[in-house]
């Protein structure tokens, strides 16, 4: 009888369940019988990251309506389709999709009864939705595949390349044909560029908090009206936020004529916040596209003609993605607000069609088309929107964050732009089609570093990754209240030995300093595998049966993305085999070079993780099915 051990039972493991689930009839034999083992101390289904054990104030980034589990039409694969409910359908009435079970916390249970398609809910709800998604894809196994779940750690593998593989839990080992690492995101040790604030932090009895997970964090060294220095803007300031305000006591309540006002506990430290860009991610729309779907892709697809090697993502990439994201917009602003526009679509994109995207007949044919600036998309701005700002005093300083902020709310909560929800649907597009081009023609390793991993996973999440709009509306307010301060763009933190502080700075408002006793680094923690937490991979690492990625250029230059190696097929790559792909081991998700993260998508926009799960599922059952 073959075996699969898979390790990781978070939303990356339940999606390839779901997919062996689809696919097993056909490519399994039913004289073939099947054990598949389910690995992780978290609960299966959310997993770590996921799990219901953490605070109700912790919100999903999407809306309900734009998070599924379920492969669709759209779903380029050989796999059958299996329609699921998005988790907005799944709230609207759990008893209605089998295997049901009531929520056993009853603030889920309420929230789930009330939750519209449009809300962001919290991170508890999507556990539901997850432990939900999993029992499904248990259940809708074939009869000849059995199912068993390990709350317990994979500490090593071991065993030869064409014999079976060992998987050391706790206390058994579980003896595999295939085994799968599905990790999902993980912690590693802080960096090098963290031992200056925690050597600094350690001398002067100060708190410095370097980059994690901030429903895991630690946040009890920040003391009620500290000052602390937050370096980053993103999504994990956003929840870092919530847990220091509402999560010491702290209430918003709406005000009269729009907006919120905090009403502080006073159990809450003060905070001073900036980064590159110095304003938050931008808020999700609130609204859905008027016109079509834009057809993706148009520029940036399979016929994108491109060199073998040494390309360079900012002048082989770019050009025609900066061209999808316009074409997105403007399809979304033709189609959806033909008033505001002085050609026909079929002309304007006759000729959007032949010029570079950084060609003055471009830029002349927008002018042209679209009579009011404001309605052109930007992505220079859109990208540094407070490039070359000096103000001359912090209150002048906050009053333009504020403002930038206010702006920012009303122009994601207005139909009237919803070509920017045109453009974040080309971002998802090109999101996809990297995945697929990036394996046949490799960057450089500067381009790597500087453009893949840095610049386009910043601007990716900047606008498309943003946090509801009500967010950025509770900033507002503890702006006014006085408890969060914002410290602008090209934040410069020093450490400043005679004070004994961590001294911040920006040059939109120079000669000015921030001296604060805690630095927190808000922002996600990125997995270096020569520092892994996980006890797997080190163990893997160690005995040189798993490699970082490496990349070098021809003049010798190396970056070391801190990923695991796999090939196109998602095989380890193992050195010890000659750095060939291992016939038994698999890796999917966060900490590979596939780059393709995203468990859970939204529906209909053929999301490589879905992809990937249904390619990777059929090759297994292919290959167990000769085991048998």
């Amino acid at each position: 009888m073959p075996v699969l051990v898979v390790i990781g039972a978070g939303p990356r493991g339940t999606g390839l369940l779901e997919r062996i689930a689809a696919n097993a009839p056909e490519l399994l034999g039913p004289g073939v019988e099947l054990d598949v083992h389910l690995v992780d101390p978290h609960p299966p289904g959310g997993g770590r990251i996921w799990r219901h054990a953490q605070s109700p104030l912790l919100r999903m980034n999407s809306m309900a309506e734009d998070v599924t589990m379920f492969t669709d039409e759209r779903t380029t694969m050989d796999g059958p389709v299996r329609p699921g409910p998005s988790l907005a359908e799944w709230a609207a009435d759990p008893a209605a999709h089998p295997p049901y079970r009531p929520a056993e916390d009853e603030e889920v249970a309420a929230e789930l009864r009330a939750l519209a398609p449009t809300d962001f809910p919290t991170r508890r709800a999507q556990s539901g939705y997850l432990d939900w998604v999993l029992r499904r894809a248990a259940g809708e196994l074939p009869d000849n595949v059995r199912l068993f779940v390990h709350r317990d750690t994979a500490r090593r593998i071991t065993g030869d390349p064409d014999g079976p593989q060992r998987v050391h839990l706790s206390d058994t080992v579980l003896l595999a044909d295939r085994v799968v690492l599905a990790l999902g995101h993980l912690d590693s040790a802080p960096g090098p560029d963290t031992a200056e604030p925690r050597a600094f932090a350690a001398r002067h009895g100060r708190t410095y908090l370097p980059p994690a997970f901030t429903a895991d964090a630690d946040l009890s060294g920040l003391a009620p009206g500290e000052r602390v220095v937050v370096r980053g803007l993103g999504l994990a300031f956003v929840d870092l936020v919530a847990l220091l305000t509402e999560g010491r006591g702290g209430r918003f309540t709406p005000r009269p004529g729009g907006g919120l006002r905090y009403h502080p506990s006073g159990r809450e430290p003060v905070l001073y916040a900036g980064s590159r860009r110095g304003v938050p991610y931008h808020a999700k729309t609130g609204y859905r596209l008027q016109g079509p779907p834009p057809p993706f892709p148009r520029y940036f697809g399979p016929d994108l003609q491109l060199p073998d090697e040494q390309v360079d993502f900012r002048r082989d990439l770019w050009p025609a993605m900066a061209k999808e994201i316009g074409f997105g917009y403007y399809h979304e602003l033709f189609h959806g607000h033909p008033e505001r526009t002085a050609l026909p679509w079929a002309e304007f994109l006759a000729a959007y069609d032949r010029h570079p995207w950084d060609s003055p007949e471009r830029v002349d044919l927008v002018a042209a088309a679209v009579p009011d600036p404001e309605d052109r998309v930007d992505l220079e701005r859109l990208d540094r929107p407070l490039t070359g700002l000096r103000v001359g005093s912090p209150a002048e300083l906050q009053q333009h964050l504020r403002a930038h902020l206010r702006a920012d709310l009303a122009r994601r909560s207005d139909l009237r732009h919803s070509a920017d929800l045109g453009a974040f649907y080309a971002l998802l597009s090109l999101y996809g089609h990297l995945v697929h081009l990036l394996p046949a023609h490799p960057l450089t390793a500067r381009s790597t570093a500087a453009h893949l991993d840095g610049w386009w996973a910043g601007f990716f999440s900047f606008y498309a990754s943003g946090p509801p709009g009500f967010r950025l509306e509770q900033l507002l307010a503890l702006s006014d209240a006085g408890l969060l301060h914002f410290l602008g763009p090209e934040l410069r933190v020093d450490l400043d030995e005679e004070h004994g502080t961590f001294r911040a700075s920006s040059p939109a408002l120079p000669g000015h300093h921030v001296h604060g006793t805690a630095l927190v680094d808000a922002f996600l923690p990125r997995h270096a595998l020569d520092r892994t937490d996980d006890p797997l991979l080190r163990q893997l690492l160690r005995e040189g049966r798993i490699d970082e990625e490496r990349l070098t250029d021809p003049d010798g230059h190396v970056y070391r993305s801190g990923l695991v190696r796999t090939d196109p097929d998602a095989r380890l790559i193992d050195p010890a085999l000659g750095h060939r792909p291992h016939p038994r081991r698999t890796a999917l998700g966060a900490p590979t070079t596939t780059r393709a993260p995203a468990a859970f998508a939204r529906p209909r926009t053929d999301a490589p993780s879905f992809r990937q799960n249904d390619a990777v599922a059929r090759r297994l059952l292919a290959e167990l099915q000769k085991e048998g």
